[in-house]
């Protein structure tokens, strides 16, 4: 059970950090030795290789011996090191069932718990790094930050900011004009009609601790009020949510589908694409020129996707899977001729049971689709790079990169068994999404996880 693996963790640390040398009093040392390298970036491994930890930070990575006599030592066994992984798209403050069950009987306590849950799980799959793409503000991210709760590092977006009737409206069907929902009383949705509100809503986000913003620029499938083809909002609320971001040296992620949108966010200043289902080589160009980066949920392209409940017995959202599917299918090739800077996306609304499942069945698919090291660079650098972007000031976590294996970065490290490069299912995948089975607390093959510097798994042993 995870909290096994955590108990066991902590006792193992109390037990080794205290032996420590003078000149690095008071900051304990751990060295992982015997272990090939991944570093993120370089899809050659550093062979038969040692790196420190000290503190938070990582000190070294050597192919070489390192010397650290004081150091807690452990001997990966000839196993693959890794950078913790990032998912970039995460909601875990929605729980589902649906989201009018959310708005119309889920209180704060309902969501907090969920979310508490849902950040554990999210850890003992190896995310040492989230970006939350929607709907919670800074609450939970104190929490973990604090050791009150587990989880990973969370990039907060605090609340959806959209149109009426558009992809950020889950206020009940009979909500009138202008009455506040249960989500946007918890800040975590809320309707622009104006660059006006896009103002007084945006810099509130950052005041309830946001990273970054989050903007509902097209329609949807699987949502109430929104065909996906929709582009939503005027210019004025596109240029005054990048302004706001600008204004605390941060970046826009927009929930973006049709071309037209992406294209126009990119334009206005947006740094993020979200879904970017109808990416081609015109949209790949612009994104190098501006630096912008695309994530991407793969689950849309599963072939049994319209045997999903949600959109098959649904017919308004039936209608518009097919229609999506249709307007989508260049996207995997295009991706492939003219590659653009993709972090890894399993965006899932629902139980720590189903997204579980939806976690391994993501990973399994980006192999599917691209390979392994494209896709171990998605879960790691692209995900520390696009961290990176929010700036010197509003980025939660300053000390140090993320995403990847060097000196100087943070201590988040996986342990796998195997060689990911060659057997992509130690990262912990799995090859059904509907029907599956559930899936254990955390992948066997994963043997330690460490998030900034302390290890909450290890099952070397």
């Amino acid at each position: 059970m995870i909290r096994s693996y955590i108990f066991g963790a902590v006792v193992a640390l109390s037990g080794s950090v205290g032996v420590l040398s003078a000149q690095e009093a008071d900051v304990p040392q751990i060295l992982f030795t015997n272990v090939h390298v991944f570093d993120g970036v370089n899809e050659a491994r550093i062979e038969n290789a040692s790196v420190l930890v000290e503190g938070n930070l990582i000190k070294a990575v050597s192919s070489g011996a390192i010397d650290a006599p004081d150091a807690e030592v452990i001997d990966g066994g000839g196993r693959t090191l890794t950078p913790g992984f990032i998912d970039n798209h995460v909601h875990l403050m929605l729980p589902g069932p649906t989201l009018p069950s959310m708005e119309a009987n889920s209180t704060w306590e309902d969501l907090a718990i969920a979310g508490v849950a849902s950040a554990e799980m999210y850890l003992m799959q190896g995310f040492t790094t989230v970006r939350d793409a929607g709907g919670q503000n800074g609450g939970l991210q104190r929490a973990i930050n604090s050791g009150t709760v587990i989880g990973p590092r969370i990039y907060p977006s605090a609340a959806f900011l959209g149109s009426r009737g558009g992809h950020a409206d889950f206020a009940n069907y009979t909500s009138p004009v202008g009455e506040s929902s249960n989500f946007s009383r918890l800040n975590m949705a809320q309707e622009i009609d104006n660059a006006a509100d896009m103002h007084k809503f945006a810099r509130n986000n950052f005041r309830m601790g946001a990273s970054q913003l989050k903007y509902m620029q097209s329609g949807g499938v699987v949502s109430a009020f929104d065909p996906w083809q929709l582009l939503a909002g005027s210019q004025s609320e596109l240029d005054a949510v990048v302004q706001v971001a600008s204004e605390y040296g941060s970046y826009v992620m927009a929930h973006s589908y049709r071309k037209e949108a992406i294209m126009n966010a990119l334009e206005s200043g947006v740094r993020s694409i979200e879904h970017g289902f109808e990416y081609d080589c015109e949209i790949g160009a612009l994104m190098e020129e501006k630096g912008a980066y695309i994530t991407t949920n793969l689950t849309a392209f599963d072939p049994n996707l319209f045997d999903i409940p949600a959109i098959r017995d649904v017919p308004a959202s039936l209608r518009k899977a097919q229609s999506a599917t249709a307007a989508f299918g260049g996207y995997l090739d295009n991706m492939r001729e003219c590659p653009a800077k993709r972090g890894h996306h399993t965006d899932c609304v629902g139980s720590v049971a189903a997204c579980n499942i939806q976690i391994a069945y993501e990973k399994h698919l980006a192999n599917e689709f691209f390979g392994p090291f494209t896709s171990l660079v998605a879960l790691t650098s692209i995900g520390g790079e696009i961290a990176a972007m929010t700036g010197d000031f509003m980025n939660p976590y300053p000390e140090g990169k993320l995403g990847v294996i060097e000196e100087g970065a943070y201590a988040d490290i996986l342990l796998l068994d195997g060689n990911p490069l060659e057997d992509f299912s130690v990262v912990g995948t799995g090859d059904q999404w509907f029907g599956a089975d559930p899936r254990p607390d955390s992948p066997e093959t994963i043997r330690i996880i460490m998030k900034d510097g302390v290890i909450y798994k290890n099952t070397l042993n």
